[in-house]
């Protein structure tokens, strides 16, 4: 295994460990909050989450998951860009622009459909992880 693909399986471990994290405490532990509590918590994460470490982690991990598929590594690459990247840019960034938009009211949809994409992103990162280190 080379250098790239060992720092492309660690940073999809991470990723994967960021969102299961988000999955098994972070959402469940805003469930039990009321709407209001639980919207204006989840809404200082979502401000708090865009800092340089984090967001050199997610893009420059799609960047490195990007070049594997270009070195034949196409399943572990793909997952990541488009189980984690692109459903993160197209599904969850968007609900958390929502979530800055509207009131209280949208917190139970928000929890729910957000929590389930959530879901998908660890799953694909992991599958990731474990697809770089198998060499797909």
């Amino acid at each position: 295994m080379g250098t790239l693909t060992l720092i492309a399986v660690t940073a999809t471990g991470l990723m994967a460990g960021v969102f299961f994290a988000f999955s098994v405490a972070v959402m469940p532990g805003l469930a039990n909050l009321s709407p209001a509590d639980a919207r204006a918590a989840m809404r200082r994460i979502n401000a708090r989450i865009q800092n340089p470490v984090f967001l050199l982690l997610f893009l420059g991990t799609a960047v490195l998951c990007a070049i594997e598929v270009f070195q034949g590594r196409i399943a572990g690459g793909l997952l990541y860009v488009l189980g984690c990247f692109v459903l993160t840019m197209v599904v969850n960034v968007p609900m958390n622009n929502r979530l800055e938009r509207t009131d209280d009211a949208y917190w139970s949809e928000y929890l729910r459909r957000w929590t389930l994409w959530n879901h998908v992103r660890a799953i694909a990162c992991t599958a990731s992880t474990v697809t770089l280190l198998l060499g797909f």
